[in-house]
């Protein structure tokens, strides 16, 4: 089969670099068209420039990077350097990168992109949907050209931001209103899906053992952002929840879903951000979503670390 052609729209984030590494290594299934970076876990000047650092770490120097949107539609914008670093990449020293960074704007790339492509393409959502929302709205039509939106972003129980809201969503929850409104085909990996998802530190060891300067670049990073997870929730490492996107990409028989309709809390500050997930059409509303319900966590763990030995 042929590579499936891929836009990867991401905010690195370490879970960011991770999904990244493991979209990277593998060309045979993934036809990488181009990485967008959006304002998020960190502002944009440092998610393009970490988009770029772990492109050259591995080896692809020669994508295209854009920079995106630098905040949410209409919100302030919300950053957590608490969990990622003042860096976004703390954990790691990577050198400045020398790939250029493209000068064309990354919403007015996914329109000319979108608007030309000979087959229709699969949006990797990693952070914030500022970038994609913005292209909605200025050009509906780029909807006819997109094959699968695949987004980790939401809860149908708790958020990892405030009780209700999962940290993507919140940060543009207006974005996120657009995106899921916009009748295009659609996969949400929630926090409920990603939280199972654990680096225990015997993954983390078959990740390392691989000795490479990925896979050390890999435990640098979250050996950093463990700590947060494991003080804050107890667990025995850090959740990857971006990966999930890539491997859903991958391997989609290690998820299973349910077909939902989904909707944005965009006016209660009490709950903004809160994606309100309707599992027994208790509403009129069609479904408009396939929402994850369950992964295959060693078939995952197997994956990421099958796929980083390829470096």
């Amino acid at each position: 089969m042929a590579a499936k052609p891929v836009i990867i729209d991401c905010d690195p984030g370490v879970d960011d670099a991770i999904a990244l590494f493991l979209a990277l290594a593998s060309p045979e299934h993934l036809d990488i068209l181009a990485v967008t970076a959006v304002a998020g876990n960190v502002p944009l000047t440092l998610t393009q420039a970490n988009a770029r650092k772990i492109c050259e770490l591995a080896g692809r120097p020669d994508l295209s990077v854009y920079a995106g949107c630098p905040r949410p539609v209409l919100r302030p914008l919300v950053t957590a350097e608490d969990v990622h670093g003042r860096t976004g990449l703390d954990g790691i020293e990577l050198p400045e990168p020398t790939m250029l960074l493209q000068q064309q704007h990354a919403v007015n790339f996914l329109i000319e992109c979108l608007l030309n492509v000979r087959e229709s393409v699969t949006l990797a959502m990693l952070g914030p949907l500022t970038n994609l929302a913005i292209a909605i709205i200025q050009q509906p039509q780029i909807c006819q050209h997109i094959n699968e939106v695949v987004l980790m972003g939401g809860a149908v129980t708790h958020g990892n931001i405030t009780p209700s809201a999962e940290f993507n969503i919140y940060v543009d929850p207006h974005a996120a209103h657009v995106v899921f409104a916009a009748g295009v085909p659609l996969t949400m990996i929630s926090l409920d899906v990603t939280n199972r998802v654990i680096a225990t530190p015997e993954r983390l060891q078959a990740i390392r053992a691989l000795n490479t300067p990925v896979s050390a670049a890999a435990i640098g990073l979250l050996e950093y952002y463990g700590a947060f997870d494991m003080k804050r929730y107890g667990t025995a490492g850090p959740f990857l929840h971006d990966p999930c996107v890539i491997a859903y990409l991958l391997q989609p028989d290690l998820f299973t879903y349910r077909r939902a309709y989904v909707n944005v809390e965009i006016t209660s500050e009490l709950t903004m951000g809160r994606t309100v997930v309707d599992l027994w059409q208790r509403t009129n509303y069609l479904p408009n979503a396939n929402v994850v319900d369950s992964i295959n966590v060693e078939g995952f763990y197997q994956l990421l670390t099958q796929t980083l030995a390829r470096f």
